[in-house]
């Protein structure tokens, strides 16, 4: 029996009004993308939407949806249709369950919700979840008010629910196993490398390139990502180099938590015209600027994929990242790492990778041209797999 898939896309929808994506909606988007293409089985697209409760997706309508949303990541503000959700929402069709199926969800969205995961799995059917990090829950000092207890709930709720999880790193699903009784999984796990969108597109005219030399910085403005210390860094760099210090580019919304960060951002002495904050860049402004950059530098205490590191060296850019595991797992032994609290090591590597000529930048560009960057197809590839087993 060949089960039909159930996606659920409620992120998405949800997501849809902010002008620029996330690493999780992009995963999320390339799954709908995937399976709107694929014809190894019958596919349904699903969301919980709120007070009109379970609905269905008409593909017509969800194509156009996706168009809109791929413009708008593309370039925030032009060409986009601020009313697209809304009319994929008018559209969607009240869900109705036509036999055994197999739902996922491609994101965290709706665990907390456990009625909705059994309602999405159903009578005889099977569910699967992607699993990102466990991290909320592991280090509750970086979370939300609220978060750790939220993501414990929702792992607690998707071990006592889902036949099988999809996660991003082998990192990751060690890090599941230990929610679980003997710390070791019920069900099938499937370990699936985030496939990479390509960056060769055309250089946006408008990309807000520095005059100097730049370092760039990715990610939510948020504690776990370690901004202090590159503004740290950057202030010294700022009083031993008057006029030559490079700059640094910080790309990423402001997320919670971040008061200190923002306030070196917005009066920290000395960075003012050195450190450049962008909070809703398109993907044509951003691949302008990563491909320009001296190097990616991933400061992080803690990650469940990285997947801007993954980018950075697909795009033959350097990388300069914390010493983790996930890290090493996805970029093996390419980029350079280092103690996320060393500051005196970042300073120097700033110093080394800026340096015109530098051999210790050279040294990681002859490494990376060994390294392969993980694919789409490869991801769906062991996806596949995991659901065909979940047939029998």
């Amino acid at each position: 029996m060949t089960r039909e898939l159930l996606l659920d896309l409620s992120r998405l929808i949800w997501r849809a009004r902010l002008a620029t994506p996330s690493g999780i909606d992009r995963v999320e988007r390339a799954y709908a993308r995937h399976f709107l293409a694929q014809d190894r089985r019958k596919v349904r697209f699903v969301a919980r939407m709120g007070p009109l409760g379970a609905r269905e997706l008409p593909r017509e309508a969800l194509e156009i949806f996706l168009g809109s949303l791929e413009r708008q990541w593309h370039d925030p503000g032009a060409e986009s249709d601020p009313a697209a959700p809304a009319r994929l929402i008018a559209a969607s069709l009240r869900f109705r369950r036509k036999g055994p199926s197999i739902g996922l969800i491609p994101s965290h969205q709706n665990w907390h919700r456990r009625d909705w995961l059994t309602r999405l799995k159903g009578k005889d059917g099977r569910l699967v979840l992607f699993l990102h990090d466990t991290i909320p829950a592991d280090y509750p000092e970086y979370a939300r008010k609220g978060g750790a207890e939220r993501h414990r709930q929702r792992l607690a709720h998707a071990l006592g629910v889902a036949d099988g999880f999809v996660v991003n790193s082998a990192a990751t699903g060690e890090a599941l196993a230990h929610y679980c009784p003997r710390r070791r999984l019920p069900v099938p796990l499937c370990v699936a490398p985030i496939g990479l969108d390509p960056l060769d597109i055309a250089p946006a005219s408008d990309a807000p390139l520095p005059s100097r030399p730049w370092f760039l910085c990715l990610g939510t403005i948020e504690p776990r990502k370690n901004h202090l210390l590159l503004l740290h860094v950057w202030r010294r760099l700022a009083e031993a180099m008057p006029g030559k210090a490079p700059a640094l580019v910080v790309v990423g919304r402001r997320g919670w938590e971040n008061e200190n960060i923002v306030d070196l951002l917005e009066r920290g002495r000395g960075l003012a015209g050195l450190v450049y904050e962008h909070n809703a860049l398109g993907d044509a402004q951003l691949a302008a600027l990563l491909k320009g950059a001296q190097a990616l530098l991933m400061p992080s205490f803690a990650e469940g994929f990285g997947m801007p590191v993954s980018e950075a060296l697909a795009a033959g850019v350097p990388v300069i990242a914390a010493d983790l595991a996930v890290y090493r797992e996805s970029a093996g032994e390419v980029p350079l790492y280092l103690d996320p609290l060393d500051g005196p090591a970042w300073h120097q590597a700033v110093l080394d990778y800026a340096e015109p000529g530098s051999a210790r930048r050279q040294a990681q560009l002859e490494r990376l041209q060994g390294w392969k960057a993980p694919s789409w197809e490869d991801h769906f590839a062991r996806v596949e797999d995991l659901l065909e087993r979940l047939d029998r």
